[in-house]
C-alpha cells in the first residue's frame, strides 16, 4: 500500500524525536513540516526524562534513537514505559544486532528500524500509529 506523503495530516499531534545527530534532526523535521505536526526534539535521553517527569506535554509518537548521551534509548523507554504504556516508541538505530533489537523491544518500542530511514518508512510508521482507526498493541 503506497502512502501519500502529501495528504497525511497530524494536526494537533505531538511527535518527539529523541536524537543527537544534527542531520537526523533536520531530516525528521523537513520531512514532518509538512504533515502539521508539532515536533518536540531532545537532543539528550536525560532531556527527554526530564520533559516526561515534568508531565507538561501531551505525546502522540515517539523516534528514539539509540545511542543518545547522558541515557541511552533503551533505559529512556523503560522510563517512559513506567508512565506511558500505549504511546508508539519506534527504536531508529545503525546498530543492527540481534542483542541491541531484542534489549529495545524488551524496554517497551514498538518497532526497530534501522538506519537510515527513508521517507516512506517514516511515514507509513506515522500513518499505521497515528491514523489508524484500530488500537495497535506492543508486539515483541
Amino acid at each position: 500500500m503506497a502512502i501519500n506523503i502529501s495528504n497525511l495530516t497530524l494536526t494537533n499531534k505531538n511527535i518527539v524525536i529523541v536524537e543527537d545527530d544534527l542531520s537526523s534532526i533536520r531530516y525528521y523535521e523537513t520531512l514532518l513540516d509538512s504533515t502539521g505536526a508539532n515536533v518536540l526534539v531532545f537532543h539528550t535521553g536525560k532531556d527527554f526524562i526530564d520533559f516526561i517527569k515534568k508531565g507538561k506535554g501531551n505525546i502522540d509518537f515517539v523516534f528514539m534513537d539509540f545511542l543518545i548521551p547522558l541515557i541511552n534509548g533503551i533505559d529512556c523507554i523503560r522510563i517512559f514505559r513506567k508512565e506511558n504504556k500505549y504511546i508508539p516508541v519506534v527504536m531508529v538505530t545503525a546498530y543492527s544486532s540481534e542483542q541491541a533489537k531484542t534489549d529495545s523491544y524488551i524496554a517497551g518500542c514498538n518497532e526497530y528500524v534501522l538506519k537510515p530511514v527513508y521517507p516512506e518508512k517514516v511515514f507509513s510508521l506515522l500513518e499505521k500509529y497515528l491514523n489508524s482507526e484500530v488500537p495497535f498493541t506492543i508486539t515483541r
